[in-house]
């Protein structure tokens, strides 16, 4: 038997340990299950309730234990005594640095004994005797293990990660971050397999779906990660760098932290359907499901969802910071335009009393002088309203005393304000509007060329108003930027309040009222439901907007619109901002940092830049390079830390008719190279056609996307088709181009088409090195 069979047998003893242990904790929350259904059959309300919260917590825990995680132990770090003897709850030692007599010098160079062991997984696992088994990697002891490197290992002698599906260990990678030191495990000299457990892991083959890097976190990730949350935490970094990683990552941390606080209370904003999808499984793999909310900017807003996409000078249009004042004139002319009645006529002292069209245009216009949202305004309005019909009646002059015209003028508003036809009228006349309704409205291009005066040119209302007729009453046909502007008028039109509902049995009283007392409680989960129920009834359109931590993720693409909507879900949060300049696709970053200064309020910056590249090869990382210069002259991109020896791959289609013929080879080709996926990135307006190409290639690792759909996302192969197009879509075209060059993992293949104008060897001139001092283009 080999080294690497010892130390993986080894280390499958171990494991074998841990799930042995896992199963007797779960033996113990089953007993505390079924002990909590024994206590149901106590009657007394303080018993029904200890019951109910064991049944929670009890099931919450049996869960945990149970799920099947990949790789549950996945690290190991060998470590030197430390300063002091001081343990932490999870049983390891606190000391960072190694006590002064830890290393001694004998003839053959400095020796040490290892005084700690520490096996680091995703869930902390104790024995019997509350010896740690397993170390949660978000615990400070775990620290070590992203953290330490060879010129600052402190304690660490040896890393080892450790690859395992289920219960079996397949394989262990060590990096010895002590290389000249002599150390003993037991007596015997401490051995060292593989060839270092990053490299091993940016290797393996890409699936569907982002899995976690819990087991290759590296130093400077791992200071983000672990950050604390109490301002806005900023965080930059190219291609590969694994921004998006880190901040789901954090996202754990924090529950671990602080779960009383954060459980349920952190939103994550990725911006991308494709994004969500593909990074949806890492929370739950890292032992966190169902407590992190994960939207894509196009369903931030409940009940609506985008499944439309601007073209880039629509989308422009609509995610410019003026569109907030272009939204609260049309949420006031959308009331102006109701097409309600024109004539207010009652009965008071025996006369009819009306107000004409001319009288209810003023009566408007001063209610909406008011600043409160328009749907709230409507109180506003049935005063204003019966102050008119009160002066038109004449009779205040009939009173000499103020005190009985006060109390004349009160019983005219309760036996006037209270008619069937006064409140009908009302209700007509100031209608509730949606901020659907208000944005259909925004569609008729005459009405919208009024509230938009002075504020957007005709064209750009021209613009505005075509793409927002494909808006649907039932909310189909919204794009992502669409969806910011609902946010916004629903900001400014308010929900008015909903009387509650009676129920029955209680007179309009809830049972637990009038019992003064607790009726049968049963579950935890089935009083939060009867308690949702309850909020769904009083007002359908409440949704949470108070969240504890909010982490946006691509934050350099937001446009004005989208921090504002973003903004309303952390006002009193702190934040995570995750992003990269070099990518942004948005047209005028100034105007969007005005909007998120203003989303992030007054809080202080904590800032971080990761700059290892640890996606790209190097070979596909200089050609993504070249694109960058042209881009952003100066800029400076990640590093990127291996070498494959494989150079991207340049092909030419001869013309139009040749391309779809051109694609499916190259993607086929690269099918199979690879054992994992294949990225086909082409421009936006490209997508639906290339889709149609290589349906009949029909292999599910393959994924066709446009190229604003491509950030975030990555393949073991890209085919960038069309660079030029790409490029050309919008002003920011370099800069999503560099962006679909760079998802890579293993091969990239770029096609050219004429427009490219590809030299003798087929590299689009795009591509080339730009020459020194050159403009972006």
């Amino acid at each position: 038997m080999d080294l690497r069979d010892r130390e993986i047998r080894d280390e499958q003893r171990h494991l074998d340990a841990v799930y042995g242990r896992l199963t007797e904790k779960i033996h113990e929350a089953e007993y505390l299950m079924a002990d909590a259904a024994r206590r149901g059959q106590v009657g007394t309300p303080g018993a029904l309730a200890e019951r109910d919260a064991q049944v929670f917590q009890a099931g919450l825990h049996l869960s945990r234990l149970n799920r099947e995680f990949e790789d549950f132990l996945f690290g190991r770090i060998d470590l030197l005594a430390g300063k002091d003897g001081v343990r932490g709850p999870d049983g390891a030692s606190t000391s960072v640095e190694p006590a002064d007599d830890a290393v001694r010098e004998e003839p053959g160079g400095p020796v040490a004994d290892i005084a700690e062991t520490l096996h680091i997984g995703r869930l902390g696992v104790l024995d019997a005797d509350y010896v740690p088994l397993v170390i949660d990697w978000r615990a400070p002891a775990a620290a070590p293990f992203y953290r330490a490197t060879p010129l600052r290992p402190g304690r660490v002698v040896r890393r080892r990660v450790i690859r395992s599906r289920g219960r079996r260990v397949l394989g262990v990678e060590d990096d010895l971050l002590r290389p000249g030191l002599r150390a003993r495990l037991a007596g015997a000299e401490l051995p060292v397999v593989g060839d270092g457990a990053l490299l091993a892991a940016l290797g393996r083959e890409r699936g569907h779906r982002m899995t976690d890097i819990v087991a290759s976190i590296q130093a400077e990730q791992d200071e983000v990660i672990r950050a604390p949350a109490g301002k806005v935490t900023e965080v930059t970094g190219g291609p590969g760098t694994g921004k998006t990683a880190v901040a789901l990552h954090r996202a754990a941390y924090l529950l671990y932290q602080d779960r009383r606080r954060y459980a349920g209370g952190i939103l994550v904003v990725s911006p991308t359907p494709l994004l969500v999808s593909y990074t949806e499984g890492v929370l739950p793999a890292l032992g966190e499901e169902g407590q992190v909310v994960i939207r894509a900017l196009g369903g931030l807003v409940e009940g609506v969802e985008a499944d439309a996409y601007d073209e880039q000078r629509v989308a422009a249009v609509k995610g410019a910071a003026v569109m907030a004042r272009v939204l609260a004139r049309a949420a006031r002319g959308a009331v102006e335009a109701a097409d309600g009645p024109r004539l207010l006529r009652v009965v008071a002292f025996g006369r009819r009393v009306e107000l004409t069209a001319d009288d209810l245009a003023e009566v408007r216009r001063q209610v909406l002088g008011g600043s409160a949202p328009v749907n709230l305004l409507r109180p506003r309005a049935r005063r204003l309203l019966l102050e008119a019909l009160w002066a038109r009646s004449g009779a205040a002059g009939r009173y000499q005393d103020r005190e009985l015209a006060a109390e004349a003028k009160e019983g005219f508003f309760d036996d006037i304000g209270g008619e069937d036809v006064f409140q009908e009228f009302l209700a007509a006349w100031w209608p509730e509007r949606t901020p659907l309704q208000v944005l259909r409205a925004m569609a008729d291009e005459q009405r919208l060329g009024r509230w938009a005066r002075r504020l957007l040119r005709p064209r750009e209302v021209r613009l505005l108003a075509r793409s927002l007729r494909r808006v649907t009453p039932a909310g189909g046909g919204l794009s992502a930027h669409d969806v910011a502007l609902l946010d916004e008028l629903r900001a400014l039109l308010g929900a008015p309040p909903r009387p509650a509902p009676a129920r029955a049995g209680s007179g309009g009283l809830d049972e637990l009222d009038v019992l003064g007392g607790v009726a049968e409680l049963t579950t935890y989960a089935e009083r939060q439901e009867r308690r949702g129920d309850r909020r769904e009834r009083a007002d359908q359109d409440e949704e949470r907007l108070d969240y504890t931590h909010v982490i946006v993720d691509e934050a350099q693409d937001l446009t004005p619109m989208q921090w504002r909507m973003v903004g309303r879900r952390g006002r009193q949060a702190s934040w995570t901002v995750v992003g990269d300049p070099a990518q942004s696709s948005w047209t005028a970053p100034e105007e969007a940092a005005a909007e998120r200064a203003a989303a992030l309020g007054g809080r202080s910056h904590r800032r971080f830049e990761l700059t290892v590249n640890y996606r790209n090869p190097a070979e596909i990382a200089r050609v993504a390079d070249g694109v960058l210069a042209r881009a952003l002259p100066g800029a400076t991109p990640p590093r990127a830390v291996r070498a494959t020896g494989v150079l991207p791959r340049y092909l030419v289609a001869p013309d139009a008719a040749g391309l779809p013929a051109a694609v499916r080879a190259a993607a086929a080709e690269l099918l199979a190279e690879v054992p994992g996926t294949v990225g086909v990135v082409v421009a936006m307006g490209l997508r639906a056609d290339a889709a149609g190409w290589l349906a009949e290639l029909a292999d599910d690792r393959l994924v066709v996307l446009g190229s604003l759909e491509a950030k975030g996302l990555e393949y073991d192969a890209t085919l960038v088709v069309g660079p030029a197009r790409i490029a050309g879509e919008s002003p920011a075209g370099l800069r999503v181009l560099y962006v679909a060059l760079t998802r890579s993992t293993q091969r990239l293949t770029v096609l050219s088409e004429p427009e490219d104008r590809p030299d003798a060897a087929g590299v689009p001139e795009l591509l080339t090195p730009a020459e020194p001092g050159a403009e972006p283009r």
